[in-house]
């Protein structure tokens, strides 16, 4: 008879299913960033010179560092599937992505500010065309991509279940109050 993986087991990874769609997304948001890496400098430089190139690239760049950060920590969190702290780790290592972008989004916005070398425009227009390239590439890949509803479960076999019936591992329920089998509730109405 074929043995079943534990998946709590720390010799066996089980690989969660999300983890397709999360690397896809980030290889085509890296191709369709470097696109955008180079159309938007050819873009920029035609409509504002070397200050409209560095705008556009720096845009580009930080709209694919702050869009990849959520995907990547999630990916990372994800080694530690079937691990009994799998949750905490999960969470925190989102949350904690989040915190970073938040930092990260902060401290970038106090260092562009007044810079003579940023020209606004191209930079706001490249940052929301990079969005919107971004969430055009989630939503094709949450649409092209198969899993399977319930990818992450291990269903009992049957063997298991053969098993459990041999050797209950939980004690029987206690009868409930009017149940016709609790000698204390079948001799009528209580005086």
């Amino acid at each position: 008879m074929t043995e079943t993986p534990d998946p709590t087991s720390t010799t066996t990874r089980r690989d969660v299913s999300s983890n397709r769609i999360f690397r896809t997304t980030l290889l085509w948001s890296a191709a369709i960033t470097a696109g955008l890496a180079v159309v938007g400098a050819i873009i920029g430089f035609a409509v504002a010179g070397t200050s409209g190139l560095w705008s556009a690239l720096v845009a580009i760049l930080l709209a694919a560092v702050f869009l990849s950060l959520t995907a990547g920590t999630i990916l990372v969190a994800n080694r530690w599937y079937g691990d009994p702290l799998y949750v905490p780790i999960f969470f925190g290592a989102v949350m904690g992505g989040w915190i970073v972008k938040f930092a990260l989004f902060i401290v970038v916005l106090l260092v562009l500010r007044g810079q003579p070398w940023l020209n606004g425009t191209v930079f706001f227009v490249a940052l929301v065309v990079s969005v919107v390239a971004s969430l055009v590439v989630d939503v094709v890949v949450m649409l092209k991509m198969r899993v399977p509803h319930v990818g992450d479960v291990n269903l009992p076999t049957l063997s298991d279940i053969i098993d459990e019936a041999r050797h209950p591992s939980l004690p029987p329920l206690p009868p409930e109050e009017g149940d016709a089998a609790n000698p204390a509730d079948a001799g009528g109405p209580r005086a």
